[in-house]
């Protein structure tokens, strides 16, 4: 949150603060909804076990649901405040940030959280708190997300591009990552041998192939004008 203010003060979108505070919000709730909605729905079978309880429930999460229904949130919200202007460029580092550092407690916390790899006879294979060496994903997405990061700290300094493509660049290329990393950790399957997290991230790879698609078609007309 800190980090998001600190990139509107220095930035040059013009939003008030009640505009902000709303998006900011319907963010936030969509994002809460979204990580447990999906996180309960890897395993679905839980839910109609005798045993699931509402903690069950609130415990599960995953970011792919927080940011899917954080986007829905955001985009309800604008809609209500009657806010049209792209306002996600200014959330990629701090989601960067934010999404490390709870990688790095993922990466802590091992098997006794499901989000560790599947067991591995690569270089790269750590023990994680049992008798296999595994993919250590988390540190793969925190090496992801810093390279990601760096590729679009680059592409922000040339500003040749139209406000909330760089957003659209983030979520594409983090969701396209989710996809083939969920392939090496354990998962239940539904359709086509994918699980909810990579049906729910191939959804969201069509969303932002639309919409890179628009913004790459806005930037030709705009630099067609300009010219």
């Amino acid at each position: 949150m800190r980090m998001y203010y600190f990139f509107k003060r220095k930035s040059n979108e013009k939003t008030t603060l009640a505009n902000s505070l709303s998006i900011l919000i319907g963010a936030t709730a969509g994002a809460l909804l979204g990580s447990k909605i999906i996180g309960n729905l890897e395993n679905p079978q839980d839910i109609f076990s005798p045993d699931f309880t509402f903690i069950k429930f609130w415990t599960s999460n995953t970011i792919v649901g927080g940011l899917a229904f954080g986007l829905i949130g955001v985009e309800l919200a604008k809609k209500i405040i009657g806010y049209k202007k792209s306002t996600g460029d200014l959330m990629i580092f701090p989601l960067i940030t934010a999404m490390c550092i709870g990688r790095i407690g993922c990466f802590f916390t091992g098997v006794y959280e499901e989000t560790y790899g599947l067991p591995t006879d690569s270089i790269f294979g750590m023990h994680l708190g049992d008798q296999y060496l595994r993919h250590p994903v988390a540190l793969y997405e925190i090496v992801f997300l810093v390279l990601l990061g760096f590729v679009i700290f680059k592409l922000k300094k040339s500003r040749n591009y139209i406000s909330g493509f760089l957003f659209q660049l983030f979520m594409l290329s983090y969701f396209i990552f989710r996809f083939f990393l969920d392939f090496i950790k354990p998962r239940e399957t539904f359709f086509l041998n994918l699980g909810t997290i990579q049906l729910v991230s191939l959804l969201m790879v069509f969303y932002y192939i639309y919409k890179i698609k628009k913004s790459l078609g806005m930037m030709k007309h705009k630099s067609t004008n300009d010219e």
